[in-house]
This record gives C-alpha cells, structure tokens and sequence, in this order.
C-alpha cells in the first residue's frame, strides 16, 4: 500500500505578517477605484510635487536613450552619478564624502529598507519618534527589529531632543531614527538638537538612520544634514532622494552616504535585489544634482506659500487645530474634536467616511502612530485647497 510523504506546508513566511500594506498606498488604491467609479475627490493624500520634472533633468535621461545608455551598470550606480551625489551634499552641507561612500538606488525608500536589514538583528532596539513616516515601523519589524515609540509633544511643535533620546537608550539599543524635515507632521530638528542627539548615538556606538528626504524643503532656516557632522560619520547613513526636491518621484531616484563598509553591505545586498537603478534615470539624476538648483528654490517657495494658504484654510474648520510645518509639504490637523461624531470611533474611521461622504482624500493618523490626526498633502492648486477644505467643512460640521 502506497505511503502518502507529502507534508502540509505553510505558504507565508512570519516575517510577511510583521508588516501591512503602506497605509498612504491604501488610500492611494480606494481613490483611484472610486475615480474610475466617476466619484470627484479632492485629493489631500498623494505626498508629492504637482509640478513636473524640470525640462533639463527630462532632456537628460531622453539623451540618454537616444544614445543607447540602456544597459546595466555597476551595482552602485556609475562613478558620475556618485560623484554628483557627494559633490552636491558637500557643496550645500560642507560634509566630506567620498564616491565609495555614496550608492544611488530605487528610490530612497529601498535605501531605508536595506539599511535596516543589513544592521538590525532580531531582538535589537530601534527608536523612532512619534508621530512617524508609515514605512518605518513596518521595515524595522520585518527585519526583526523592535521598534521604541518615542513620543513627542503637539504643543511643542512635536519637537525632539537629545534628552528624550537618551532616555529611550537601553542596552539593546541598535540604532535611531530621524526624519527631519517630518512627514506627517512637517516638524524639523533644531540644528543645535540636531548636533546633540548625533553626539549622543556617536559617544554610544549607535547608528543614525537620517531620512533626509525633505532636507530642501526647510521653510524656517537654512537646511541642515546631520552629514556635516563628519567626527560622526563612522555611526551614520544619511539617506537622500531626489523624488521630492526635484518633482522625481516616478523616477525612483534615492541615494544614501555612510561608511565604506555599510556601503559595501548596502551594494552587496541590492546586487540581489535590483543590481544597478535604471540606466538612464542615472543621467536624469546627475543633470538634476550638477546642474542648476534654481528649480529646486522655486519650488520650496511655492511650497511655502501653499502652506500658509492651506493652514489659514484650516483655521476656517471649527475645532479642528494644527502646528504650523517648518518643512515639507504636509498639515498634520487635529481633528479629535469630530472623532466620535457620525458612528465613528477613530480617525481612520472618519477619513473613510470623509472619503466616500465627503469626496476628500485624507490619511489618518493612526498610520502614523497618532489617533486624533489626519495628513494633507498640500501640494495642489489653490482652487483645489479651496474646495477640498470646504468639504471638510461641510463634511465635519454635518457628521
């Protein structure tokens, strides 16, 4: 009589359960389904420039195509493309990196993610403050990683400080996480807090993870990278992108500087994922950090003048308060006042609801670690922040 060996197998992984779906591409995916349904919506959620890449940076990469720049490259993107990253972060932070401390890829996101897998083991303590970027939580646990919420106060702008770091430090401590500029929440680190919390990691042995995405759009100050902080650099990965500071987010251009070693490991592992980022976005990339940075000013101003326009817009909306963002281009209201209202019991509740009654796109805060929050997304027309608010308005007073 034949003898069945078959074993039942799981299919999943564990660590595929420590993760969800990003909460931003959720709501990026129902917005789209109800577009395609014909439903207006006024759209707060996609975090991104409405401008397009600037024609010098277009012009490239076609050049590049023309002229059969199609093939793979070195791993780490081609020696120019390095240069330019290094040079460009030298000139406007006076830091001191060399080619091989530098590697492009698939958009900085898959440079956060890869820094977390080649230095977080199982069990080690990463500290990340509150309210937090949607991906952060999850890529920590995916690798493993244990993630310490360090909370922050809204009446203080949801400042962080050195003090409130170190008081998270435990043994097990691996590595910290900072994203200044914020999103959600636009909050930028003082450069004098900025250079105590380095030090603190640095005398500690603990890594900084920056996600400096944001770092042009700093409408308070003169920018800072935690980069120009040389006496440091042995203990952090300054990761940079262009999607933001360039209107490049299709493009997937992200870069990240650090240690020859961490850069060695960082190559080394997307030699298994993606080898080289795409050819001719390489060329695209180089135009847009060597060339001239006059784009890059006039879209932080237009930013900052649709800040002011939507955050005096909010002020319309009874109850509802919001910090003032020193970067970025995105309002982080508190809408606690309505959360409650209409059958809902959370803010991701209400911005279901807003969303389907209220034809407004929002992300709720809980994404982002907060539970009376939503995030907008200011980069529209004026037109469009005038009606989107007013149907917030109407949407909430209504509930």
């Amino acid at each position: 009589m034949a003898t069945s060996l078959s074993v039942e197998r799981k299919v999943f992984a564990d660590r595929i359960g420590r993760i969800e779906v990003s909460a931003t591409m959720a709501v990026a995916a129902e917005a789209a389904r109800l577009r395609a349904a014909g439903v207006n919506l006024v759209d707060f959620g996609a975090g991104e420039p409405h401008f397009p890449t600037p024609k010098h940076i277009k012009d490239a990469a076609i050049k590049a195509i023309e002229e059969n720049f199609t093939r793979y490259t070195v791993v780490p993107g081609i020696p120019d493309l390095r240069k330019a990253i290094v040079d460009r972060h030298a000139c406007d932070f006076g830091s001191d990196y060399g080619v091989d401390e530098a590697i492009f890829t698939t958009g900085e996101k898959l440079a956060l993610f890869n820094a977390i897998q080649i230095m977080v083991e199982h069990g080690d303590e990463v500290i990340l403050p509150v309210p937090y970027w949607v991906s952060f939580k999850d890529i920590i646990q995916y690798a493993g990683g244990k993630v310490v919420f360090l909370e922050t106060e809204e009446a203080q702008s949801f400042r962080i400080t050195a003090a409130a770091i170190e008081a998270k430090i435990t043994p097990q401590t691996k590595a910290i996480i900072l994203n200044s500029p914020s999103n959600p929440a636009g909050n930028v680190i003082d450069g004098a807090d900025l250079e105590r919390i380095v030090r603190v990691a640095h005398e500690r042995g603990i890594y900084l993870i920056l996600d400096e995405c944001y770092v042009y759009l700093n409408y308070e100050s003169k920018p800072v990278s935690a980069g120009s902080f040389g006496w440091a650099k042995e203990h952090m990965v300054v990761l940079g992108s262009l999607s933001k500071t360039y209107a490049m987010t299709g493009w997937r251009a992200g870069y990240a500087l650090g240690p020859k070693h961490v850069i060695a490991n960082l190559s080394k592992l997307q030699s298994q994922q993606t080898s080289n980022a795409t050819s001719f976005v390489q060329k695209g990339a180089i135009a847009a950090l060597a060339g001239s940075q006059q784009c890059v000013e006039e879209f932080r101003a237009e930013f900052k003048l649709l800040r002011d326009y939507m955050i005096a817009a909010l002020k319309t909306i009874p109850g509802v308060t919001c910090t003032v963002p020193a970067g970025a281009f995105y309002v982080y209201p508190n809408v606690g006042a309505y959360v409650g209202k209409g059958g809902t019991k959370s803010a991701t509740e209400l911005a279901t609801k807003m969303l389907h009654e209220g034809r407004v796109v929002v992300v709720p805060g809980e994404a982002f670690g907060t539970r009376e929050h939503v995030r907008l997304s200011y980069p529209v027309t004026r037109e469009s922040i005038d009606e989107g608010v007013k149907r917030m308005r109407e949407f909430l007073l209504n509930l």
